[in-house]
């Protein structure tokens, strides 16, 4: 496992009172091993786990199918495996937690993720243990990246950055948006991107869509192209968003444009350790007032593992949290001002990761400048 995400889970635990954590979803996973069990995130039931105690031990738990995989990739970290198809994944899970020591622990479980059936399964296995929600905690502490995961992040970003560049600039009028996906995704993968979540090509009308894939639609003079992707490798993801207009600009796009560009560098200022999530959202919605702008329900977010992590800045925070985030140093944010109702028949956007440093903010998806729109050949 990692040792750094282990440690800081230990010294986590004593303030909770945890004598263990374990962990089942493929993010989390990721967080503490560095890398995702395949098929876990596609088949719910193959169960992938990780198990940190308070006094640091470690150990693993894989379905038989990964268990080459697993090996391979953590090979001195223990490893229980249970076989698919004959085996109960919990009775398992309950022998290998009571050979740790935790029969009777008090343990941490993302009950946010791990199926009801198998939780009561394994509750009623061990029923001298006590389990309390650990998914608060583990995304806290994912809040707070390492240097290595900031590496990571900011090499995933300007992958995402460059290749819808350099998708735009394989393109014309009269290609569709499927040549956009296209080349967007030769060259996701031929800049080192392990694979891709969430391509978003959106062109004319369309753009005003918020979340769609690419149809054959055929580009035409003067329509606004929005293109986003999220690039991932070892479960990490960096989502990176772009506007471009076919050949020129139609009305009012270069006016909302560089509105949309001022908000971005207003918020890159507020941006720093002891700023207000709430406070940076709040001055994005006064300046999208400032030309009638329909309000969105965020401006950002926190990202690595998950497409949106916390901190979530913005009026709808995950469920139950409705406190304000303050920013602190090692936070990277997903940043994206935009307006997908324009009133124009167009929609608009600009999304880039950004790190909190001890002094502001870093740019990480740094290929592109987007202070001017994007411009796809004629």
């Amino acid at each position: 496992m990692r040792q750094e995400i282990v440690s800081r889970l230990v010294a986590a635990m004593k303030p909770a009172q945890l004598d263990a954590v374990v962990t089942s979803s493929p993010e989390n996973f990721a967080y503490l091993n560095g890398f995702v069990v395949p098929s876990q995130p596609l088949i719910r039931h193959r169960h992938a786990m990780s198990v940190v105690t308070a006094d640091g031990k470690t150990a693993l738990f894989a379905v038989d199918m990964e268990a080459t995989t697993v090996r391979a990739r953590a090979p001195d970290t223990p490893l229980q495996i249970w076989a698919e198809f004959t085996d109960s994944a919990m009775a398992k899970l309950a022998q290998q937690l009571t050979g740790l020591g935790l029969a009777s622990a008090t343990i941490g479980i993302e009950m946010d993720y791990l199926p009801a059936g198998d939780f009561a399964a394994l509750a009623a296995l061990l029923p001298k243990a006590q389990w309390k929600p650990a998914e608060a905690l583990l995304a806290r502490l994912r809040q707070i990246k390492t240097k290595d995961e900031i590496a990571l992040l900011r090499r995933l970003s300007r992958i995402a950055d460059q290749a819808i560049a350099d998708s735009l600039a394989a393109v014309h009028a009269g290609s569709s948006e499927m040549d956009i996906a296209a080349a967007l995704t030769r060259g996701v993968y031929a800049l080192g991107a392990e694979h891709f979540k969430l391509m978003i090509v959106a062109t004319g009308e369309r753009s005003q869509l918020p979340n769609v894939g690419p149809s054959e639609r055929k580009l035409q003079t003067r329509d606004v192209c929005r293109v986003e992707i999220f690039t991932v490798i070892s479960g990490y993801q960096a989502g990176v968003c772009r506007t471009a207009v076919v050949s020129q600009a139609p009305a009012h796009a270069e006016r909302i444009w560089a509105h949309l560009v001022e908000c971005k560098y207003m918020i890159m200022d507020m941006i720093k350790p002891g700023a207000s999530a709430h406070a940076v959202y709040r001055a994005f919605l006064a300046k999208l007032a400032l030309m009638n702008l329909p309000p969105i329900s965020f401006v950002g977010h926190g990202i690595g593992l998950h497409l949106h992590e916390e901190p979530y800045i913005g009026t709808n925070p995950y469920i139950g949290r409705d406190d304000d985030a303050i920013l602190e140093t090692g936070m990277v944010l997903g940043i994206e001002p935009l307006c997908y109702r324009t009133g124009h028949g167009f929609g608009m956007q600009n999304k880039d990761l950004f790190l909190v440093t001890e002094t502001g903010c870093e740019l990480l998806s740094d290929y592109t400048n987007t202070d001017k729109l994007l411009v796809v050949k004629g």
